[in-house]
């Protein structure tokens, strides 16, 4: 309950009320005793004078019954001492301390020997007033000596001062009830003028603590707390704009994280997961929940911080997993706390590294398809200078027919590299035309008539008449055709088959070329299309073949749009269909 700030003020506001009204009593009270007291003295000392105390001495010695002789002085100036119903004046025996007569007799009961009397009995004026005794006394020894003498004295029963120090109370008491029920009002309108705003201020702060930045404090005066609320408005709108600033910076952040290309993971101090994006996952081949550490990520790498400087140094190190090459950057993470965390960036260089592997590759292949004819033209050459005079001219022809056939083979292999490096660099020629596929197959298959009746093998070639045309490169289209012919009438045998079928299908043609010859390990067959790739080298070299024929053939039907596609079975023959789109209708009839 008395949490809220406007419960605090209020009982501020009371306490402070009670304790100035009991302060202010307690000095009335003590002010009111403090007067009675000295009242009381100056009384006694304007009575019990010198020449009084002198006179009562007198009258003891003189009287015959000295007693009563006392009590008529004293009743004499009962005025003056004040005597009244709370009030008397008494005599007493001096050696026993005896009551003997007053103006009240029934003093005789309660009277003691109060420290003034005892003294008085010794001789001397008692006239000490104890504060906190409940009464005021004073005793004047009158002709006291050993045995013999009188005490008189007054006594005060201080119910005078009761009843006016209960009545000041009781009159405190109402002022302190009345001070309070006002001091309760008048605190709860001022806590509530200092609380209302602070009040606003914090339902804003809630809102802003939730987001919303939508209400503005209102200033209700020109002091402290409207200062206060004036820059807490000021605070609210630098907060929105750091803050979509931030948000704006972030979403930024996010959307490249989100989508970079590199894959990217954040560690901690203690090895958790904090950030990582899709593409991280997409190379490690996993998807990470929020419990993942460093050792499920990269369980074979070993990297501390310690490794790292935290001028920028970074660890590089080359990982592989599912059958990728990963190029792995770890780095440290900079942040306000001692120890940060760790970030790894992920560059996949798997295809950098097949195309590194298939440059390296490419050049021992040329290098090698190149060295052999070159080796057999410098053999056979320096034989024929060395012993021209002694061959008999058989030999000489001979040598001069392998010299020969070695050069148009490598004539053949610089006209292939030639061929694939238009097509990588993309300057093949742009004279493009429509032509019938058709007529181009069965061109070449003319042409393949005799090579074909020497290796023993027949060439079909069944076309329908009607087979839209195509638009493209006929002289390239027609080198395609020519490499799977070729080779399907290369590697038959004897009494074997090569059929050349086509038609349409849907937008495009298309052309197959089956033939019954040895046929292509099916372990073979996803790189029959790679450069320098043969299935029997020894075969394929023996046979004039460089390995790239079907290299040209795939990238030239990829530059028309097409595609090929083989089937094969060992020793049951092999088939290659080219597919090719057909030429737009809008064209044919233009």
């Amino acid at each position: 309950m008395f949490r809220s700030l406007h419960m605090k003020l209020v009982l501020i506001m009371v306490l402070i009320m009670i304790s100035v009204m009991a302060v202010v009593g307690t000095f009335l009270v003590n002010s009111v005793t403090t007067y009675n007291i000295d009242n009381f003295l100056s009384q006694m000392s304007m009575v019990f004078t010198p020449e009084f105390i002198l006179t009562l001495e007198n009258t003891e010695k003189e009287a015959e019954y000295p007693v009563s002789e006392l009590r008529s002085v004293m009743e004499a100036y009962s005025g003056p001492m004040g005597i009244d119903e709370f009030r008397s004046f008494y005599i007493l025996d001096a050696s026993s301390g005896k009551y003997l007569t007053g103006s009240d007799d029934s003093l005789a009961q309660r009277l003691s020997l109060t420290p003034n009397i005892l003294k008085a009995m010794d001789g001397q004026v008692g006239d000490e007033v104890q504060r906190l005794s409940d009464y005021f006394d004073i005793a004047i020894p009158i002709n006291v000596e050993q045995g013999s003498g009188y005490i008189v004295g007054v006594m005060d029963t201080k119910q005078e001062l009761s009843d006016l120090s209960w009545n000041l109370f009781t009159i405190l008491i109402r002022g302190m009830l009345f001070g309070i029920l006002v001091a309760v009002l008048l605190s709860f309108f001022l806590a509530k003028t200092i609380t209302t705003p602070i009040e606003r201020l914090t339902g804003q702060a809630t809102m802003i603590a939730h987001g919303d930045f939508s209400c503005m404090a209102e200033v209700y005066a020109d002091d402290e707390i409207g200062i206060l609320t004036s820059t807490f408005n000021e605070m609210s709108e630098i907060l929105r704009d750091n803050l979509r600033t931030i948000k704006d910076e972030r979403n930024k952040l996010n959307t490249l994280f989100e989508h970079m290309a590199d894959g990217v993971v954040a560690f901690d101090s203690a090895g958790r997961i904090t950030n990582i994006n899709p593409e991280a996952e997409k190379m490690l081949g996993k998807v990470f929940d929020e419990t993942a550490v460093y050792a499920d990520v990269f369980p074979g790498i070993s990297i501390s911080r310690s490794d790292m400087a935290e001028d920028g140094k970074y660890i590089e190190t080359d990982y592989f997993i599912n059958k990728r090459a990963l190029k792995i950057f770890f780095a440290p993470l900079k942040t306000d706390e001692e120890s940060g965390g760790i970030m790894a960036v992920l560059h996949d260089v798997t295809q950098q590294k097949r195309l590194d592997d298939a440059r390296k590759e490419f050049v021992a292949n040329v290098s090698h398809e190149l060295r052999t004819p070159l080796t057999n033209i410098k053999g056979y050459t320096e034989t024929l200078l060395d012993a021209y005079e002694d061959m008999d001219g058989e030999t000489r022809n001979r040598f001069l027919n392998i010299i020969y056939s070695e050069s148009d083979r490598m004539t053949r292999i610089v006209k292939d590299l030639l061929t694939l490096t238009k097509l990588d660099y993309g300057k093949m020629e742009s004279n493009m035309e429509r032509f019938s596929l058709k007529s181009v197959a069965e061109s070449v298959a003319a042409s393949m008539e005799i090579e074909a009746e020497k290796q023993g093998v027949v060439i079909s070639c069944l076309i329908p008449e009607n087979m839209p045309e195509i638009s493209g490169l006929r002289d390239r289209i027609e080198q395609v055709i020519v490499n799977i012919v070729s080779n399907a009438v290369k590697y038959n045998q004897r009494g074997g088959r090569v059929d050349i079928s086509g038609g349409e299908k849907g937008e495009s043609v298309f052309l197959t070329v089956s033939d019954t010859g040895l046929g292509i390990p099916e372990e073979d067959l996803p790189r029959v299309f790679e450069r320098f790739y043969r299935v029997d080298k020894a075969r394929s070299r023996e046979r004039g073949g460089t390995g790239l024929g079907l290299a040209i053939a795939r990238e030239i039907i990829e530059f028309h749009g097409g595609n090929i596609s083989i089937r094969s079975k060992e020793g049951r023959g092999t088939s290659i269909t080219v597919t090719l789109p057909k030429a737009p209708e809008d064209k044919a009839n233009g």
